[in-house]
């Protein structure tokens, strides 16, 4: 029964995560390519670190793909668990890079101002967070959290729905600094909101690591 349960949650959430991939990758083109039209240092974090969250997305939805595939195998005697897990560090290793460069190219537009086309800037941050939201209600449900059964988290589907509820909160980060910087003309807010979400960013990583690498080591 209860490996019936995990293979049921496994599923399911391999169907959200793959759906929602698509949703993010369309949307990190579009970030991507009108952040650099219209010089917003937030509308690019967004557009990046989204990129990030499509490797992430990726990521789990290989290690559900393999979990599936190798479920009955011997070379697992001890199941597969290891496998999601493993995923989810890796996902939250790269996270943290992102954060990293997003304050390293914050810092460079505080030193280098550039003009910001703030209208077009907004449309695009405005749509990339109505997808992020679209994505969280996809992926939200009690199954990300833990196995109803044996209490134990499903880190794969933690990591991706943390990437992009992150993603989501840099898009809120991202338009509050171009309203800013349209109203009130305070070009600076921008990079420096840049900042913000790229420290965010590096805090959730490193919370993740932390309870990936313990649920690594105490596995058997």
């Amino acid at each position: 029964m209860e490996h019936e349960h995990r293979e049921e949650i496994n599923s399911e959430n391999e169907k959200k995560t793959l759906f929602v991939i698509i949703f993010t990758i369309i949307t990190m083109f579009a970030e991507i390519i009108y952040g650099y039209i219209t010089n917003s240092m937030s509308l690019l974090a967004d557009g990046f670190h989204m990129g990030t969250h499509a490797l992430a997305l990726g990521l789990t939805f290989i290690a559900y793909v393999l979990i599936r595939k190798f479920k009955d195998s011997p070379k697992f005697p001890c199941g597969t668990d290891k496998i999601g897990t493993l995923a989810a560090y890796t996902s939250s290793l790269f996270l943290g890079l992102t954060g990293f460069w997003i304050i390293y190219e914050a810092v460079q537009r505080v030193l280098s101002p550039v003009s910001i086309e703030f209208n077009e800037a907004i449309i695009v941050a405005v749509i990339g967070l109505l997808v992020n939201t679209v994505c969280i209600l996809i992926m939200e449900n009690k199954s990300h959290k833990h196995d109803c059964i044996n209490e134990k988290e499903d880190y794969n589907f933690k990591a991706a729905y943390y990437h992009i509820l992150a993603d989501a909160l840099t898009s809120v980060l991202a338009i509050l600094a171009l309203l800013t910087g349209k109203y009130f003309n305070i070009i600076h807010f921008d990079p420096i909101v840049g900042m913000i979400g790229g420290i965010l960013i590096i805090r959730w990583s490193i919370g993740l690591i932390k309870h990936t690498v313990k649920d690594l080591i105490n596995m058997q």
